[in-house]
């Protein structure tokens, strides 16, 4: 079998923000999460939990879809 490769998640979380006009720093006590975790988030540096990602597609009244996507990682 040959093995599964590493996903990254894509996010389009800067944009959804951006559309709202929001901070970094308000949308994260909007969630409940630090500013550093949804710096880290946009900057791809982090993948949130499913919870977050759940918390975050609510908040902008979408899918997680439509601001998480997978794709292969090519390192």
């Amino acid at each position: 079998m040959k093995p599964i490769s590493k996903m990254k998640i894509s996010s389009r979380l800067h944009v959804l923000r951006a559309e709202q006009r929001m901070t970094q720093e308000q949308l994260a006590r909007e969630v409940g999460v630090t500013r550093a975790t949804i710096v880290a988030i946009e900057g791809e540096d982090y993948n949130p939990s499913l919870e977050l990602a759940f918390r975050l597609a609510k908040f902008f009244k979408t899918d997680i879809q439509n601001i998480f996507s997978a794709v292969e990682d090519k390192k």
